[in-house]
């Protein structure tokens, strides 16, 4: 079995683990009354080419940026990096954020795409980068968008989710993560 096999194997585990969650646990964002007839989110197929190695800019004074939100609020996020990589032949940066509130070292990559609102949710997806230790300069990490997802207002209007700025929308389809719910 192959690098690339192994790691399709682990993400459709993951897959059927949130499929699972979405159906099953009390904090699922599905409405009870729906559980019971969903059976699994539609995703496009493991591409290991969209996972893409990224390039870091920490920005040292993180700018506020006030992003709106599905239920028509603002909510203020940090730009803490820029990653820059390339895709399709193609150069892309997207913005990773955090809450100002957050002491975590989770980065927030919201972003848009030419699949968005035709196969994927309309209010853009989501990527959360966990690294192992603090971001420097020049840093290369790793964003793999078959891990991009919808976010809870997806499922329900009753949740209220940050919207995609747009510094974060791709001119391109990614054709990787999850589909519309």
């Amino acid at each position: 079995m192959t690098d690339t096999d192994e790691w399709a194997d682990r993400l459709r585990e993951n897959r059927r683990e949130k499929d699972r969650f979405l159906a099953e646990h009390r904090q699922s964002p599905i409405p009870p009354e729906q559980r019971e007839e969903f059976d699994g989110l539609p995703y496009f197929d493991p591409d290991p080419d969209y996972r893409v190695e990224a390039e870091v800019s920490v920005h040292d004074d993180p700018e506020a940026v006030e992003m709106e939100t599905s239920d028509d609020r603002r909510v203020r996020y940090l730009r803490v990096v820029t990653f820059s990589f390339e895709l399709d032949g193609d150069e892309h940066t997207l913005a990773g954020y955090r809450q100002e509130t957050d002491d975590s070292d989770t980065v927030f990559v919201p972003f848009r795409d030419k699949t968005t609102g035709q196969q994927s949710y309309h209010g853009g997806r989501y990527m959360e980068l966990e690294p192992d230790r603090e971001l420097t300069d020049g840093d290369i990490v790793t964003i793999d968008f078959n891990l991009a997802y919808s976010p809870f207002c997806a499922f329900s209007e009753t949740f209220s989710c940050p919207l995609p700025p747009e510094e974060n929308w791709l001119e391109i389809a990614v054709t990787a993560g999850e589909q519309t719910p």
